[in-house]
C-alpha cells in the first residue's frame, strides 16, 4: 500500500514540477540508433552478456536485448552502450 502511495505521489510531483520522469521515479533511459547502437542509462548491473543478448537489472525487472555481434563500446556502474545488430529489447518484470 505504501509503495503504490509513494509511487503516485512520484508521479505527481514529477509532472507538476516538470521533472524528467527517468531521474524522478528512477526509470531506465534507453536510446537507439537504428539497430546498430543501443545506450541504456539508469540500470543496476550486467546479468549476461554473450554475442547475441544482454540481459541488464533494473529497479523494477530486466531488460533484455536480443540480437548478433554484440559489443560492449562502453560500461559504466549505471550506462551501457552497445554495438551490434539489435533485434528485440524486452521488459521482463519481476
Amino acid at each position: 500500500m505504501a509503495k503504490k502511495w509513494r509511487h503516485q505521489m512520484k508521479s505527481w510531483i514529477t509532472s507538476k514540477m516538470e521533472l524528467p520522469a527517468d531521474v524522478m521515479m528512477d526509470l531506465p533511459r534507453i536510446t537507439m540508433i537504428g539497430q546498430l547502437h543501443i545506450y541504456i542509462e539508469n540500470h543496476r548491473g550486467l546479468l549476461t552478456f554473450t554475442d547475441k543478448e544482454v540481459r541488464l537489472l533494473l529497479k523494477q525487472g530486466q531488460l533484455l536485448i536480443k540480437g548478433e555481434a554484440f559489443v560492449i563500446k562502453t560500461i559504466l556502474p549505471e550506462e551501457i552502450m552497445l554495438e551490434g545488430k539489435i533485434n528485440n529489447v524486452i521488459y521482463i518484470d519481476n
